[in-house]
């Protein structure tokens, strides 16, 4: 007998197109891998709001995707809840499209701008759906935009309680804190499954308390394309090139990496060193910010450049001209889109020696660790390379190739059909022959 071909209904709170992310890209990937299988089928609905208007009547809206895509516009949204106060349109609008889906599972890529109310919406209306949720940050944990770094000094957040985070917020009391707490773990506790691509963002969960066998670490999956080649150095030419990829924000860590390279020597530096800044959202960030940025961008002179925004196609044509990759967070971090974009082209990780970061690059084998904050640390790492001709063929030669987006999906498939399989009803006993 023929088995039943497998649903995934895959909701992301953004959609690559409107919005670049790593959450995106990877929910996104997931979907895509998924269609690719066999016996697979899925369909991806993600979040959107301002600038974009909602269509008369409805939350729910095309705007020409491609099959199998739609778009969940939402907008009335309680950050510190990470509650949508726009219910009817989860009653309505998500609830009638799973209906008209109908998914064997409902796998969450965060619920950020959704609403955690979604959770609920579909497990009252379909409870015999599993529901499984993909970790990306600590927003359930942290307030302070899932960083879990003290709003005060930028310190490092080593276990939250609701009387340590109204520390961090005078204005909110530990009580409302505790509210906010039991708050989310009461659609927590309607999830079937938890996935996480960091073992570090599962401790910290399970410490937080959900069930630890509720938890599975998988790796989200990369469209892998052909790698970039190494570049070609001149006669007596060094691997100098490094390169920063991402958000441009305070908890990336860029200050520390521009004031790094300050302090490099010299005659360490040389004049054939230099560090590419590849990154957006620079002018969403605070004025101090900006301000900081580019005047440590003015100090460093020669040594950085900064390009702007970039798209992900764009990522194997840049790698082509560059030797290190650069992941400076002060904050945890899980595991950075980065990373696997570096490793599937070769290309070695100097990273903060802390969360999922230290946990994707081994430090000494594909990549470096630098003290996390450290500008003396890391740029004793860039003396290290510099100084060291050697030490980027070896770590290139032992850096595995990143999980590629179909065998991530068919992973992910092994959990759904066990979801599935541990709901179904028991076999009646057989009676007696008389």
């Amino acid at each position: 007998m023929k088995a039943a071909k497998l649903r995934v209904l895959v909701i992301s709170h953004g959609h690559p197109s409107f919005s670049i992310g790593g959450a995106e890209v990877a929910s996104y990937n997931l979907f895509q891998g998924l269609n690719s299988l066999p016996g697979c089928e899925s369909h991806y609905l993600a979040r959107i709001g301002p600038p974009v208007t909602p269509h008369n009547g409805t939350a729910l809206l095309s705007l020409r995707q491609k099959e199998r895509e739609m778009l969940f516009w939402a907008n009335d949204y309680d950050h510190f809840l990470l509650s949508n106060r726009n219910l009817a349109a989860i009653e309505d609008d998500l609830v009638r499209y799973i209906r008209d889906v109908q998914p064997d599972v409902v796998h969450f890529h965060h619920f950020l701008g959704l609403g955690v109310e979604c959770v609920h919406g579909i497990r009252k209306h379909f409870p015999h759906i599993p529901i499984v949720v993909t970790l990306h940050e600590y927003l359930s944990i942290c307030h302070h935009h899932g960083q879990m770094v003290k709003t005060s000094k930028g310190t490092l957040c080593q276990g939250a309680s609701p009387a340590e985070c109204s520390m961090c917020f005078p204005q909110i009391s530990a009580g409302e804190f505790m509210k906010r707490e039991l708050f989310l773990k009461t659609f927590f506790d309607q999830v079937d499954h938890f996935i996480s691509p960091s073992q570090f963002l599962i401790e910290r969960y399970v410490g937080w308390g959900l069930p630890r066998e509720k938890c599975t670490l998988l790796e989200n999956g990369l469209i892998l394309t052909d790698a970039a080649p190494p570049r070609p150095l001149p006669k007596g030419g060094r691997r100098g090139r490094f390169a920063y990829f991402g958000q441009v924000t305070r908890f990336k860590g860029v200050q520390v990496l521009l004031d790094a390279i300050t302090r490099v020597p010299d005659a360490v530096w040389g004049e054939d060193a230099s560090v590419a800044f590849f990154g957006g959202n620079l002018d969403n960030q605070p004025e101090d910010f900006q301000r900081d940025f580019k005047a440590l961008m003015e100090q460093a002179g020669r040594r950085a450049r900064f390009y702007g925004p970039y798209r992900a196609p764009e990522i194997a044509n840049l790698m082509r001209d560059i030797d290190y990759v650069i992941v400076p967070s002060i904050w945890w971090e899980n595991s950075p889109l980065v990373i696997q974009e570096a490793f599937a082209h070769g290309r070695p990780v100097i990273c903060s020696n802390i969360g999922g970061m230290a946990e994707k690059v081994r430090n000494g084998v594909d990549g470096l660790h630098f003290r996390v904050g450290s500008t003396e640390d890391l740029a004793d790492r860039f003396t290290e390379v510099l100084r060291e001709p050697q030490l980027w063929d070896r770590l290139r030669a032992k850096i595995r190739r990143p999980l590629g987006y179909q065998e991530a999906a068919r992973q992910h498939t092994q959990i759904y059909r066990a979801l599935l399989d541990a709901r179904q009803p028991a076999p009646l006993p057989q009676a007696a022959n008389g």
